[in-house]
């Protein structure tokens, strides 16, 4: 043996293929076919993490999906993947994985105080440290909390692995491969149904894969396995999808898979790291299998201390003796097989303690024969080491009582126990699609309860006691959805095996040994650090309801969904209250059963296929012009254009200051705008809007504000009538497709008889607004046969002229303040449009300014945006309530009449200005209070802020109670979270030139 690894054997490992990885920065050498675990394992690696609160060494517990504690990160940068259970990473040249949880280092963590500080880190510890009377120190000890919660750290940069959905169909889903799902598989896909058989694990068979002896069908277990795969395989009926976990059960028979492809060899990564598959079935076959559980004793936690059957899939699946000093430790019959397995496959075993007093008697002869010190009637109590075991104490033990004889104890020198409490059927799928798991007296454990969905339990995990049953049950459960589905089932028998594993002599319920000498840190939760006084805490403190103490003590989260640990916390908290685990009963389990990356979920909507950027026409020519891009309503839109060495704060403060003194463009091509045509539009638009249309004369434009059904401001914009027919409404950018969307739906549900035709026509005009005293200078400029005269193109005006050949819409409207226009054409114009208005504009000192500018200007002036029409406000709130026509019906007028909408205590629109010219904060609440420590209640918000130029003062929207009765009034704008509480005057909500003279040119 070299090393951990055995000279010869290892059914799934290919020793002519050698994997160089590395683990904590030490390369390290495995085979193909390893998982990590098992090559850490034939490293001699056994300590391999921390644990969350406590930081103590972690180990590898299972050989399995199982797996709570061998949490490691794995991959770098982008493809840097935390809480990956190492048994479940296969291995592949170039692997490169490291311990988390730890700092500086895994052997050396100076976070492991926390193991002395253990009596305060109690179940509801977070809850007693946030609500108790330390409460108020939480702004002090919130920074070191959390830099010490969660456990493993995200990648810091963008994954570069592409992540794919798809969509299956069958008549019948297995969700399992070992033996009742292979039995199930056949038996389906020999009828000709469509068969899909999802298995998480890269080989199919399960526990047939670890089996030594005896025959099904006259072939090995193995070898009936395979032919298995292989006769399912040659069907063009059937699809197997490996390394795919069902992680969720939903309506209507649909399953959620994630399939992981195994990494090319070539450089470690997939072609598709993970696929995200939806499965619609006729039928579902659950043969998840069990799980091995754990018993709960002081140190149990040791690295060392593994699952028993984990030992023996590790030696004959991977070559690999988990240590050199084995001893067993079950209350079970499985226990003593996986005993006789190994020593039959030459593995050292020094002890088996049991704490029945009459272990099966066959196993008991055999083991005593080759030497074995078998121990009925014992348990382990404790398990002690360094970083990883190296003793245990047994002592004789009372089942009756639940006692231990401390007096007769023993220490025993070992480096790997293997622990078998048991099995906990996987019944995380039915719980998920069926009624509450039911408690079976002989599992000792869990059963699916009453389906709610098409499917049936089979094999281990609906009760099935040894191979014979469950390949019996798979074949039956099969043989009974083709019947369902009408569908002849094979006339086939079940395969025939002569492998007798059923158990011998009945188990000892036990999930907790009492401490040999006071309390030990005896743990039920190895991935949470919940011991089992965590638990009887729970109980102590009323948390008696199995959802409150899971959520009080973390039971069964995270990665273990209570594969390793819930029913051991529900039989220590049955013992407490007194109470049959029965009555006590089990957690719901909800989706996802295992681990899933977000990247997954995500599939390949992520950046611009997750909120598609869209781009003006002028898009280049920002990006050209150094524009700092950013989405704001799904467009690339520039927030300002950086000169070198400037800031954004710097850009947008020189863009509104030049706007001010001379000119600058913006570009608008992002608003909504929509084609409304028909001799009935001017009606329609007169329901549609508060205020009227039907009156406004073509060429002519007209502030528009619409209400909801509910009487709440919906969105606002400016409508152009182009025609007696034909009128062009703009909408925010925001609203653009909602606002579209409710047109459409009143014009075909509410006013099917109006003669009108919408067209969205957003996409098909560029557009930009030019504000500034030369505004109208630069149009003359140039489109110098166009008359921009206030008389011959007054406020509000719509006219069409021509620039430099291209058909132009223009708009004397403006957002700023300043004399301004919009400018529309065609979008295939709109850098031509933009590029002739900036030539023109060179002699003025034009220049473009983006939306930070933008939003400066409007506030300067009081106009409302997106922060200020936020689901929550009416017209009156916003000083608009005279927009509210008394002479015609509109959307939202009724309600829009309600006493609570009228009050005069409502929040209402008020500018703000800081009074020391600190800068303020949206979403800063506004109180009386000078102190920011008792700063009264809430009377508002601020909604909006700007540092505005041309008044040289940090400035303000915001939402006051009896704003417009409050001018003048001094108040605070508080943010406690950053420590800000700034004084500020309310004002008039329109700062700059409220007589609008500039507006007027």
């Amino acid at each position: 043996m070299s090393g951990h690894r055995l000279d010869s054997g290892g059914t799934e490992i290919d020793r002519a293929r050698p994997l160089g990885f590395s683990f904590n920065g030490k390369r390290l050498q495995g085979f193909a076919g390893d998982s990590l675990a098992s090559a850490l394992l034939a490293n001699g690696v056994r300590h391999v993490a921390r644990s969350f609160k406590y930081h103590r060494p972690r180990g590898i517990l299972s050989c399995g999906a199982e797996e709570p504690t061998a949490l490691v990160a794995v991959g770098g940068g982008g493809t840097h993947e935390p809480n990956t259970r190492a048994t479940m990473v296969e291995l592949h040249e170039g692997l490169t994985a490291a311990a988390q949880n730890c700092w500086p280092t895994l052997d050396y963590d100076l976070m492991a105080v926390n193991n002395l500080m253990s009596p305060v880190f109690t179940a509801g510890f977070y809850y007693k440290t946030f609500m108790g009377p330390t409460r108020r120190a939480w702004m002090f000890y919130e920074h070191f909390i959390r830099r010490a919660a969660g456990m493993g750290a995200a990648a810091d940069s963008a994954d570069p692995d592409r992540y794919d959905h798809g969509n299956l169909f069958c008549d019948i889903l297995v969700v399992g491969a070992g033996p009742a799902g292979l039995a199930a598989a056949r038996t389906a896909a020999a009828s000709g149904a469509r068969v899909i058989l999802a298995e998480e694990e890269p080989a199919l068979g399960g526990a047939l894969r670890d089996i030594a002896d005896g025959t099904i069908d006259g072939q090995s277990a193995a070898a009936w396995a395979a032919a298995a795969e292989a006769e399912l395989v040659a069907r063009p009926n059937v699809r197997i999808l490996r390394r795919t976990a069902v992680f969720g059960y939903y309506d209507d028979n649909t399953l959620g898979a994630i399939e992981r492809p195994m990494p090319d060899a070539a450089d470690g990564r997939p072609a598709v790291r993970e696929f995200n598959w939806t499965i619609r079935a006729r039928r579902v076959i659950l043969a998840a299998g069990a799980a091995e559980r754990p018993i709960v004793f002081d140190g149990n936690d040791k690295p060392g201390v593994m699952l028993a059957r984990g030992i023996w899939r590790y030696v004959h699946r991977y070559g690999v003796v988990p240590g050199r000093n084995i001893a067993l430790f079950t209350n079970n019959d499985s226990g003593w097989r996986t005993a006789q397995d190994l020593v039959r496959a030459s593995v050292a075993v020094a002890s088996v303690i049991d704490p029945r007093r009459t272990p099966p008697g066959a196993a008991l002869a055999e083991l005593s024969a080759a030497g074995v010190v078998c121990r009925a009637g014992w348990v382990v109590a404790s398990a002690a080491g360094g970083r990883t075991l190296d003793r245990i104490r047994v002592a004789p033990y009372d089942s009756e009582t639940a006692t231990l004889d401390a007096t007769r104890a023993e220490s025993v020198a070992v480096d790997c126990l293997g622990v078998s409490g048991g099995w906990v059927p996987a019944v995380n799928l039915a719980s998920q699609a069926g009624g509450p798991p039911t408690y079976d007296a002989g599992w000792d454990a869990f059963l699916p309860g009453e389906p709610r969905e098409a499917w049936r339990a089979a094999g281990a995990m609906a009760g099935a006691i040894g191979l014979e049953a469950c390949l019996a049950q798979g074949h039956a459960a099969a043989a009974a959805a083709l019947g369902e589905i009408g569908q002849a089932a094979p006339t086939t028998a079940a395969p025939a095996t002569n492998i007798d594993d059923a158990p011998k002599a009945p188990a000892l319920a036990l999930a907790e040994i009492p401490a040999l000498h006071g309390k030990g840190k005896k743990f039920v939760d190895l991935q949470h650090d919940v011991t089992a006084g965590d638990v009887d805490l729970a109980g102590q403190e009323g948390f008696t309801s199995v959802e409150h103490l899971k959520r009080y003590t973390t039971l069964g989260m995270a990665c273990d969904q209570g594969k390793t640990s819930n029913l051991n916390g529900l039989a220590i908290m049955a013992r407490r209250l007194r109470r049959p685990v029965a009555e006590v009963g089990t957690t719901r389990f909800r989706p996802p059963y295992t681990p899933v990356a977000i990247g997954a979920f995500a599939g390949r909507g992520v950046g611009d296929h997750f909120m598609t950027s869209r781009h003006t026409p002028m898009d280049r020519w920002h990006r050209d012009h150094d524009g700092l891009i950013e989405l704001a309503g799904g467009w690339a839109r520039p927030r300002g254009y950086l000169k070198s060495g400037e800031k954004l704060a710097d850009a947008y403060v020189r863009e509104t200051r030049d706007v001010r003194a001379s000119v600058g463009m913006v570009d608008v091509s992002t608003l909504g705008k929509i084609d409304v045509q028909g001799p009935d539009a001017a009606t329609f638009l007169d329901r549609v809007y508060c205020n009227g249309f039907a009156k406004l004369p073509v060429g002519r434009a007209r502030y528009g504000l619409m209400l909801r059904d509910d009487g709440i401001v919906f969105d606002d914009g400016t409508t152009w009538r182009l025609s007696e027919t034909q009128y062009l409404l703009t909408t925010t950018t925001a609203n653009a497709g909602p606002v579209m969307a409710q047109l459409e739906f009143l014009l075909q549900t509410a006013w099917p008889e109006l003669r009108v035709a919408l067209t969205s026509t957003s996409d098909q005009w560029a557009g930009l607004a030019i504000a500034g005293p030369n505004s109208r200078a630069v149009l003359a400029a140039a489109m110098p046969d166009h008359d921009f005269a206030n008389e011959a193109f007054p406020f509000m005006a719509v006219q069409v002229a021509v620039l430099d050949g291209i058909p132009v819409w223009i708009a004397r409207l403006s957002f700023s303040g300043e004399l301004a226009y919009e400018v529309y054409c065609g979008a295939h114009y709109g850098l031509a449009m933009w590029q002739a208005l900036i030539d023109a504009g060179e002699p003025f000192g034009i220049i473009a300014y983006g939306t930070e500018a933008l939003g400066a200007l409007r506030i300067e002036k009081g106009h409302v945006a997106g922060a200020e029409l936020d689901g929550r406000v009416t017209a009156g709130d916003l000083g608009l309530g005279r927009m509210m026509s008394t002479k015609k019906d509109y959307i939202g007028k009724a309600l829009a009449a309600r006493p609570a909408f009228t009050e005069p205590d409502r929040l209402q629109l008020v500018g703000l200005r800081s009074v020391s010219g600190d800068k303020l904060r949206p979403g800063a609440q506004l109180v009386a209070g000078a102190e920011i420590g008792s700063p009264g209640p809430s009377v508002g918000h601020v909604s909006s802020i700007t540092y505005s130029p041309a008044l040289d003062a940090q400035l303000g929207l915001g939402l006051l109670r009896r704003g417009t009765e409050r001018h003048g009034e001094r108040l605070y704008a508080s943010f406690p979270l950053k420590q800000e509480h700034v004084a500020v005057e309310v004002v008039d909500p329109i700062f700059f030139d409220p007589e609008g003279e500039r507006l007027h040119g």
